[in-house]
């Protein structure tokens, strides 16, 4: 029977009956600490290498070991989960099917580890149990666990000393940048954002290239998290404040817009919502205000989500009242808006460590480094065997009939050994190698093979140690290898990042605002704003993060302006919606603005092109295709919400729409195979909106336009174009810029070929990216910073220069 005492000396037995005094605060003190450190190191914090807790990364594991690859068939969780039990992680099955959950689930990672069927839950809802949903591998699993058999990481013993399982996986991209984490240790806790892959694996690239960048040249790749849901991140401060010290805030907001859900009345349509946030909470909130009256102006919310539509959620709101006042109470009292504390700690060679983007990315760096360094001295290792085999068998064949003679003489296989050895100086593995030899081997076919054989392996050789020896051409393999499963695995960016949230809307009801002259802008970065001036917009001025500007409109507050998309169609949008910008002395900056996306929802197949005023006494539009078909639209725009303005034929889309304000204005083409053409605009004759248009410009065979606009042959305008490969994944390859006075290229005849723009460079075939406008030109990330042109060259023909990032859209300070 145990004793109780109060003093803090205590009594223990230990192996052989023996009692040994000990101390009880410090044997509590001591059994803490190894509970802790078990805490933190094997089960709530992941590793920085590999970005995985030991649970994920022993699921993956005997995953792959059990051959669960993405070209099998499904198993049943439960199996999964008793392979993991039985060898690797003795912690309970819930713990290691939560985390099997957690790898599936799209709107939890951004790159799903799991692939699942069945059902693994939702926002709202959890899975369902482990005997009746199945899984295997997703395909960016297979890239964590690659080379595992080339000695690329450690192996440590299992619990139970049967088994081995790697201390960390080879990871072939930045996993815990990508995919993030959140875990609660003891003392500590860790909570990364997801991000983008492309853009991760490009920041990782520049540190590889320039490992003493600095924060801001590693932000130009990775301007903010990218979160499974989209969504606006309203306020970058916190997030640059996360990169630079390993702790920030960012809030996060709904993807809405507004529109007309009735003949009569306004609403609230909910596309996206912020990170881990499921539409019933909202709409549970939503009602619990309403009948509380905190939040007055609703009339009813309709939850319209499934599957083929996706998230939508439609808020009316009743007539009177303001739904951009209703919306900021929305965001105030519901999780339309949540914030999101990053704390980014992680294992550092079994350390925890709060760590910044540069040290992720650096540690993560050189974990690939050292395991691509592993694996090449690997393969030499065993490409070297196989070469002295194949030598000693070369040798064999052209003495064979010798080779036979002497086994045949032989008495046993240790002396034919022996004797191989001593008369062909053979060594003992390439004299057993011979022994084993079948007859079949013993043509004139295997020799030439085989010869064939030493030779690729002489040259693998001397590759692989060309790599092991140079420390620069290791990196660039490194690099070369993230590139690619950028290239394989890599997403467009889903979340939006807003450096404000604009200006607060006052509550009054739209009747009381004035109807006074504005000018509505579309930024190259894809947001929406109107200003509080009638003036022309200035040329110059300070450049702002977002002043890449694609559309102008002069317009009024209560007037429409038009969006211009790739399927021919105008969408008529209010002026009145949008979030107002602050007079400025210069260019006017979009930082402010709002996402187009909170104004029109475009299925997968349809772009927004630009914006133009539906005034019939305005500029009249003008439109090019990617078959290279122009025309000029009559301005009789109808009433209606959208309407379109061109026929297009069969696989055509629109690349390209401008006002055009003069009949002497240019109209100009720019193809994939780099050939720029530009005509007046009064060689095109408008038709009204039902008619196709007419040619163009004359394409080659697999080519088509990439760019089409209209500019004024007198301003100083400049050409913008950027080369790369066709094969690339769109987003992943920064290619090659140019720069050039538009005065360099001469005038030609519609439906002619026009002249060359570009040069390309080796292992380039196209341009993927054109413009042509006043300037200068501002461009901008996929992010939305601002990206560095080169200098204007006056070659038009010329090639361009490497960029440093990829741009995803360039516009001029006036639009």
């Amino acid at each position: 029977m145990a004793r109780r005492t109060t003093t803090p000396d205590a009594e223990a037995f230990d192996g052989d009956g023996t009692i040994v005094d000990i101390d009880v605060v410090e044997e509590m003190q001591n059994a803490y600490l190894e509970y802790s450190y078990s805490v933190i190191h094997s089960r709530a914090l992941p590793d920085a290498r590999d970005g995985l807790k030991p649970v994920q990364r022993r699921i993956l594991y005997a995953m792959s070991e059990m051959g669960l690859r993405p070209d099998r068939g499904h198993v049943k969780s439960s199996r999964v989960v008793g392979e993991v039990m039985g060898k690797y992680h003795p912690h309970g099955d819930s713990a290691i099917y939560e985390a099997i959950v957690r790898m599936a689930q799209p709107f939890t990672m951004r790159l799903p580890l799991v692939d699942g069927h069945g059902n693994f839950g939702s926002l709202d809802d959890g899975p369902a149990a482990s005997r009746y949903t199945e899984a295997r591998m997703a395909s960016a699993a297979m890239v964590m666990v690659g080379s595992l058999d080339e000695d690329t990481v450690d192996f440590v013993p299992t619990y139970d000393d049967q088994h081995e399982q790697p201390s960390v996986l080879p990871a072939a991209y930045p996993n815990l940048l990508v995919n993030g984490t959140s875990g609660i240790a003891v003392g500590m806790a860790t909570n990364m954002a997801p991000h983008n892959l492309v853009e991760v694996v490009g920041a990782a690239r520049h540190l590889i290239d320039h490992p003493t960048c600095s924060l801001d040249d590693l932000m130009k790749f990775v301007p903010g998290p990218d979160l499974p849901q989209g969504g606006r991140i309203v306020g970058l401060d916190g997030i640059r404040d996360a990169y630079l010290t390993g702790r920030g805030t960012f809030r996060t907001r709904a993807t809405v817009r507004i529109e007309s859900v009735t003949p009569r009345r306004k609403g609230i349509v909910v596309t996206e919502l912020p990170y881990l946030i499921g539409p019933e909470k909202v709409v549970e909130k939503v009602k619990e205000h309403v009948q509380a009256k905190r939040l007055q102006g609703i009339s009813d919310i309709k939850d319209l989500t499934d599957r083929t539509h996706g998230l939508r959620l439609v808020i009316e709101v009743k007539n009177g009242f303001n739904p951009e006042a209703i919306l900021e109470q929305l965001y105030k009292l519901t999780p339309m808006e949540t914030s999101f504390g990053i704390n980014n700690v992680a294992l550092v060679d079994g350390q925890p460590r709060t760590m910044g983007l540069k040290e992720l990315l650096q540690v993560y760096v050189d974990f690939r480094i050292e395991v691509v360094r592993r694996r090449t001295a690997h393969r030499l290792a065993r490409r070297e065997a196989r070469l002295h085999l194949v030598e000693g068998l070369i040798i064999a064949i052209i003495d064979i009939d010798e080779v036979i003679q002497l086994i045949r003489s032989s008495d046993d296989d240790a002396t034919a050994r022996t004797r191989l050895m001593d008369v062909f100086d053979l060594s003992e593995a390439q004299a057993t190698y011979i022994l084993d030899l079948r007859l079949r081997r013993l043509t004139k076919f295997s020799r030439i093979e085989l010869e064939k054989e030493r030779d690729d392996l002489q040259r693998d050789i001397e590759a692989l140690r060309a790599v092991l020896d140079d420390e620069r051409l290791l990196r660039r393999t490194v690099s070369g290898e993230l590139a690619d499963v950028a290239k394989a695995h890599g997403t467009p960016r889903r979340t939006v990042l807003l450096e404000s949230a604009g200006n607060p809307v006052s509550a009054a009801t739209p009747l009381e605002v004035t109807d006074d002259p504005c000018w509505v802008l579309l930024s190259a970065g894809g947001l929406l704003a109107r200003t509080t001036s009638a003036d022309p917009l200035p040329a110059d001025g300070p450049r702002a993060r977002h002043d890449g500007i694609v559309g102008a409109v002069a317009t009024s507050v209560r007037g429409d302006y038009g969006l211009v998309t790739s399927l021919g169609r105008i969408v008529r949008l209010s002026a009145l919606d949008l979030p107002t910008l602050p007079p400025t002395a210069g260019s006017p900056s979009l930082a402010g603005g709002a996402p187009l996306a909170a104004y029109v929802d475009l299925g997968r197949e349809e772009q927004p092109l630009t914006i133009v005023s539906l005034d019939p006494t305005g500029p009249g539009l003008a439109l090019g295709t990617a078959t290279g078909v122009v025309k000029r639209v009559t301005p009789d725009y109808p009433s209606r919400d959208s309407f379109e303005v061109i026929a297009l034929k069969d696989g055509d889309v629109v690349v390209g729409a401008a006002q055009v304000r003069a009949e002497g204005d240019d109209l100009v083409f720019v193809t994939s195979d780099a050939q720029l053409l530009r005509f007046p605009a009064a060689a095109v004759r408008p038709q009204g909106r039902a008619a196709g248009g007419m040619a163009g410009i004359r394409l080659g065979s697999g080519r088509r336009a990439v760019f089409f606009g209209a500019v004024d042959p007198a301003a100083d305008n400049l050409v913008v174009t950027s080369s790369g490969s066709a094969d690339a994944l769109p987003g992943t390859q920064p290619g090659s810029l140019k720069v050039t006075p538009y005065a360099a290229y001469p005038a030609k005849g519609r439906g002619t070929g026009g002249v060359r723009a570009h040069r390309f460079l080796r292992g380039e075939d196209t341009l993927v990216l054109a413009w042509v406008g006043a300037g200068p030109a501002r461009a901008n990330a996929p992010g939305g910073g601002a990206v560095e042109l080169p200098a204007p060259d006056d070659r038009r023909d010329g090639s361009g220069t490497p960029a440093a990032t990829v741009i995803a859209g360039i516009g001029s300070p006036v639009g």
